[in-house]
């Protein structure tokens, strides 16, 4: 296992990252706690969680992926071998549940952290993100900006106020954002920067073989500011094990299955897309997860990307994806693809 530093920070963590969105929906308390058995035995020490997993959100399972965590970290007794991130929930009309106002006000940032870490049984959290823009913008899904009506006003300077309080306290190490496009980036960047603030040290974004629009803007930022992406969904909710090309029906299990409304990866030139970089990672004896998580890991800018599993067997291979190295042939080859599919699941 390799590790990173999240920048702006000492702290090391595995450029691979353990998603837990699944804990306490698809997989039980028990297998959770098996999923970080095996992940820290074979080096992980980079758990990735939010307050609203797990994943769909509901009002009966809210906060059931923290708890499960809280409960490791318990019984274990691996809480200081662990470099923990959260997440807090921006604005949605469909998450009210969660606190009485889903913004990033003192207030619901205050409220948010102390029941993370109530969840969680630490004392501390060591990146705390801000999950989506409390702004109308492009994130889940969406290809491009639209202008709409937006009763946003910029508070990034209060936000980053309360976060440099909660670090001070010591109750984070760092803070991030995630689901961010460039210009909220570099907003957050700018307000550190003259009013010594805390800075976004890492942005959680999707990044995979059929959604590569982070290299657009947001590549360059993290090159030339020293921010770290954290790459989620790099297998496309399972289509990027190529799985699928069997037929969905013969996976009655798979997330896709029980939740079609994360469609995204599944449209027919996400399809044709998958199909021919499954051919290149046959021509070259690998195995379709082999080629798309190797590719994720080469970027330069990638500090660490986030793996999700609903078994052992499945967390066993993804790590292990992580000791390919692609050729330069092969790079050429998966940009021939993006070429004729660009971007193909938003």
């Amino acid at each position: 296992m390799q590790y990173n530093k999240l920048p702006q920070t000492d702290i090391k963590v595995s450029e691979v990252c353990l998603g837990t969105m699944t804990f306490g929906q698809q997989n039980t308390e028990a297998e959770g706690h098996a999923q970080m058995d095996y992940a820290f035995e074979k080096g992980v020490n980079f758990f990735d969680t939010a307050e609203m997993y797990s994943i769909p959100g509901h009002k009966e399972t809210y906060g059931s992926t923290e708890k499960i965590i809280g409960s490791w970290f318990k019984n274990s007794g691996k809480r200081d071998k662990i470099v923990l991130a959260s997440k807090i929930a921006g604005p949605s009309p469909i998450f009210g549940y969660m606190r009485e106002k889903l913004d990033f006000s003192p207030v619901s940032l205050q409220y948010a952290l102390d029941n993370s870490l109530k969840r969680l049984q630490t004392e501390y959290i060591d990146l705390y993100q801000l999950h989506w823009p409390e702004r109308k913008t492009n994130f889940f899904g969406q290809h491009g900006f639209k202008v709409q009506t937006d009763e946003w006003q910029d508070n990034i300077h209060q936000v980053l106020e309360t976060l440099d309080g909660f670090v001070k306290s010591g109750k984070i190490k760092a803070v991030g954002v995630s689901n961010e496009n460039p210009w909220g980036l570099m907003r957050f960047l700018e307000e550190s920067k003259y009013h010594n603030l805390p800075r976004i040290a890492t942005v959680q974004n999707p990044y995979s073989l059929l959604n590569r629009q982070f290299e657009v803007g947001s590549a360059e930022i993290c090159h030339r500011e020293n921010v770290g992406l954290l790459a989620y969904s790099p297998l496309g909710f399972g289509v990027l094990t190529g799985k699928f090309l069997e037929g969905m029906e013969k996976h009655p299990k798979a997330r896709l299955n029980l939740f079609p409304q994360y469609n995204r990866y599944s449209s027919e030139q996400s399809v044709a897309a998958t199909k021919m970089y499954h051919k290149i990672a046959t021509k070259h004896g690998l195995s379709l997860t082999q080629l798309s998580l190797a590719f994720i890991n080469q970027q330069k800018y990638v500090t660490s990307t986030i793996i999700g599993a609903t078994s052992i067997p499945q967390l066993k291979e993804n790590i292990e994806a992580f000791t390919v190295k692609l050729t330069e042939e092969i790079l050429k080859e998966i940009d021939t693809v993006q070429a004729i599919y660009p971007n193909p699941a938003p």
